[in-house]
């Protein structure tokens, strides 16, 4: 479980945080009748719907007035407990006034330690919808808000459970996006880490501050938990894929095989059919209940200790559109953890309702051993971009006026006939030694908070204690967590990392591999034999951490020792982790400036945390799992018309969205506006994909995103793609008549114009300020852009280019356009200029000595309409 962090899981229905093209919401057309209002029901009405196995029972924890819309749960090293409340989320169906700071975080706590949660105060008021949590020492908590990366520590000095203090832990900048596109899930985990979802990093709390350090794109969303060994289950709704990344740490890859799942795992079972779901009638049965996965939320693997064995080391998730909370067990074969739901042959979940307002959101371990259950219990969930009017969602949200039931929230405890709630910890208090006989409760919330404490304390005078119980404690929880304190504490030494590399629990073994990293990251490299030793280890799942980690250190020879391995042995998991890439080529094969580079790993980010959950990391769509065949959640951005045409289109998309179908074929996910991103963040992720996945387009620059952006502010709609079609500039197709000259390689002209991507017109000499190559079109044009295609030679574009403009050929106007070109393709873009006589000529010497090539040129008209040529005027 996870003490100090719990994810912001509000609004869940198959969200697809595609960026290009998709179609309108399903069943547009579909005329839905009025059904009688759904009525919010009291805590103990609701209680009499929910449908649970034998011998358990949800008990009532919190519900309001106390706390209302509350998304996460997490609890401090005293057992108070902090609830992110989003008072501003959805308040009606369009969500006008949502991003009003007017959201709080509370904090609650039993004045008698008996579980009666008695004490109630305003922790923190008037943030903007906050989504992170993660509870410090006594009275310390950081918190992230909605449309910032920006994290802050918020302190109750004085003790009256008021915050007073205010300091940031880490400093990220502005976030745009949609809210339900914005990291989640600051999860301390065992290895002194912090981890969310979305972003490509993770931070170590140090006393001088956050120190941040890459690791993989997670492809997570709304939820992230970690199991009693550190494993962590990231939790994606966007694509329908619900848990997500969970084969090994995130710092060594997101490795997703596809036998991670058991047949059948992604079908739910709800009780209720109500079909307020995003994906429309395709995602659910004929009897309304929801068929497959298309929600995801606040997680946990359950490590309590007052509940019954069956349940522990289970996966446990909210589906907030299906009104139920999936359960699934984690079995690990041949190295590959795979996901089963146990209640799936008799077609049922461990917790379903009936209630069409419960809305489970976040599942957390409690410190008395049970399970909490964040229930925001409202009606609408889904965010306004994907209740529109017209839309099929705001139909059925119309139709049961579930927009109207706003201001409840619950919180539920998971008990069972044998349950005995443990005792309320007072660990904020105590000393290092005594959180250090905390290292092996049977409880892991006890564990984690224990750890996290003593490594805020950094106090390294338990060393030697921590250090025999690493070395000779009978629970091996025990001498895992010691292990992973002295790590957090800078307290190991290579001696105990090669005493426990011997350890007889594997679990020990893979640990002491892990926490080596930092000896040998700090430099002391003499542990990298015993990796390699390692690597014949008897159990599998050891031998996949020392190749992980041999990986990640970069040891020498390591695609050696890893190649011979993988291929040797048999099982698939050391397979899966095992393959050795060659190494990377530069980004997209293309030459780029240090400003262009940067841009371009920005936007190949973004796009594989965002993007690639509906449009697949290979972008070319994802299927929609349990539809009919063909039916696919987003489309291919591989060749597609809106891709690699006139960067207008894409950013358009971008800016305002899109619906309708494409080219006759429909897409069930919706597409949805991405203007609250920046323009940098639109040219990047543009960037990447027109010039990968075979696509063979130009980078965008976030000057023409901004230039367009603020041309296009009056629009308040998405585009179809006729209308987008036709709002774009187009290449003159009159090439055959044009007249064309060079200051070199005069013979060789025409090659740029006869569709031939492979001839090319070529200087036939270095590149030099002053060369030039002149258009004359037959009659006058608005133009507005040239393209540049030099794909073929590749090294071969200008280095440095001004255009400039005439009516004659002798009068030449001020440089419409000026700047450095790229590979594949140059594409220069000014305001609409009526001109006959087009000339590019370079403003810059190759420092390679190479030509001036061009494979294929297009002079672009302002629209579709300026493409028949008018006479001079």
């Amino acid at each position: 479980m996870i003490t100090s962090t719990r994810i912001s899981t509000l609004i869940l229905a198959t969200l697809c945080a595609g960026l290009f093209t998709t179609h309108s919401p399903p069943a547009q057309a579909e005329e839905i009748p009025p059904m009688p209002p759904v009525q919010a029901k009291s805590p103990q009405d609701e209680l009499k719907t929910f449908q649970l196995p034998p011998g358990y029972r949800l008990e009532l924890v919190m519900a309001e007035p106390q706390i209302k819309e509350p998304v996460i749960a997490v609890f401090d090293g005293d057992g108070r407990m902090f609830v992110a409340e989003m008072r501003s989320y959805m308040q009606e169906i369009d969500g006008k006034e949502q991003l009003t700071p007017t959201s709080r975080v509370s904090l609650h706590w039993s004045s008698k330690g008996d579980g009666v949660y008695d004490k109630h105060t305003v922790f923190l008021d008037n943030v903007m919808l906050p989504r992170m949590l993660a509870t410090l020492d006594k009275g310390r908590i950081i918190v992230g808000e909605t449309n910032t990366n920006d994290l802050f520590i918020y302190a109750d000095t004085d003790g009256d459970g008021v915050s007073d203090k205010k300091e940031p832990f880490y400093v990220g900048g502005r976030r745009g996006g949609n809210l339900e596109h914005q990291p989640n899930g600051l999860l301390w985990n065992i290895d002194n880490t912090l981890y969310s979802t979305y972003n490509d990093y993770r931070l170590r709390w140090t006393p001088t501050g956050a120190v941040k350090e890459k690791v993989a794109a997670n492809g997570g969303q709304w939820g992230l938990c970690q199991d009693d060994h550190g494993k962590m289950i990231f939790v994606n709704a966007g694509g329908e894929q619900g848990p997500v990344s969970f084969q090994q740490p995130v710092l060594y890859g997101a490795f997703n095989p596809g036998e991670q799942k058991a047949p059948g795992f992604m079908e739910v079972w709800p009780l209720i059919g109500l079909s307020d779901v995003q994906g429309g009638p395709g995602r659910h049965r004929a009897d309304g209940t929801l068929n497959h996965l298309t929600a995801g939320t606040g997680c946990d693997v359950y490590r309590g200790d007052r509940l019954p064995a069956e349940l522990r080391g289970n996966f446990f998730m909210g589906e907030p559109v299906g009104r139920l909370v999936r359960r699934a067990k984690l079995d690990v074969q041949e190295g590959i953890t795979v996901l089963s739901n146990p209640h799936q042959e008799a077609k049922s979940e461990f917790l379903r309702s009936s209630d069409p307002l419960f809305r489970p959101l976040d599942i957390t371990n409690a410190p008395d051993g049970t399970l909490y259950i964040v229930d925001m219990y409202r009606g609408i969930i889904q965010e306004g971009n994907w209740v529109r009017p017209g839309s099929y969602l705001r139909k059925v949200v119309e139709q049961h006026q579930l927009d109207k039931v706003v201001g409840f929230g619950r919180i539920w405890r998971l008990v069972h006939d044998t349950t005995k709630p443990g005792p309320q910890p007072r660990m904020n208090a105590e000393t290092p030694a005594q959180l250090v006989a905390h290292l092996g409760h049977p409880n892991g919330w006890w564990r984690d908070t224990a750890q996290k404490l003593l490594v805020l304390k950094q106090d390294k005078s338990v060393a030697p204690a921590l250090t025999a119980m690493a070395r000779t404690d009978k629970n091996y929880f025990a001498r895992l967590h010691a292990l992973w304190t002295l790590e957090g504490l800078g307290a190991l030494t290579p001696a105990l990392v090669r005493e426990k590399l011997k350890d007889p629990h594997p679990q020990l073994r893979i640990a002491a591999l892990r926490v080596g990293e930092s000896l040998y990251k700090a430099g002391d490299q003499s542990l990298a034999a015993d990796v390699t030793a390692a690597m014949k280890d008897g159990d599998e799942n050891v031998l996949i951490q020392a190749i992980l980690t041999a990986k990640r250190l970069d040891y020498p020879d390591w695609r050696t020792a890893v190649g011979a391995v993988a291929t040797a042995h048999p099982a698939r998991g050391v397979k899966l982790v095992g393959a050795v890439p060659p190494p990377p080529p530069p980004a997209g094969g293309l030459p780029l400036t240090p400003e262009q580079l940067a841009l371009y790993k920005t936007g190949e980010t973004n796009f594989k945390t965002l993007c690639a959950t509906c449009h697949g990391t290979e972008a070319k769509g994802l299927p929609m799992a349990g539809a009919a065949p063909g039916a696919m959640l987003a489309p291919s951005l591989v060749g597609t018309k809106t891709i690699t045409g006139h960067q207008d289109g894409a950013i358009k998309v971008l800016l305002h969205g899109l619906v309708g179908d494409i080219d006759g074929k429909k897409y069930e996910g919706q597409m949805i506006a991405m203007a609250t991103n920046d323009d940098a963040w639109i040219a990047g992720v543009l960037s990447y994909v027109r010039t990968n996945f075979g696509n063979r387009a130009g980078l965008v620059n976030p000057a023409e995103v901004a230039a367009l952006r603020a041309a296009t502010k009056a629009r308040t709609q998405p585009w179809t793609i006729t209308d987008l079609r036709a709002s774009l500039p187009q290449p003159l197709a009159n090439r055959k008549d044009w007249k064309l000259t060079a200051s070199h390689g005069l013979d060789g002209c025409m090659a740029a114009v006869d569709g031939n991507g492979d001839s090319r017109f070529n200087t036939g000499a270095p590149q030099a300020r002053g060369m030039w190559f002149q258009i004359e079109l037959p009659l006058a044009s608005e133009v507005v852009g040239v393209v540049l295609d030099n794909a073929k030679t590749a090294k071969e574009f200008p280095r440095g280019y001004e255009v400039t403009l005439s009516n004659d050929g002798v009068t030449w106007g001020n440089p419409v356009a000026a700047g450095s070109g790229a590979a594949p393709v140059t594409e220069i873009n000014f305001p609409p200029t009526r001109a006959k006589f087009l000339r590019i000529a370079l403003t810059a010497d190759s420092n390679r000595k190479a030509s001036w090539s061009i494979n294929e040129l297009q002079v672009i008209a302002a629209s579709p309409a300026a493409q028949t040529a008018s006479a001079p005027r």
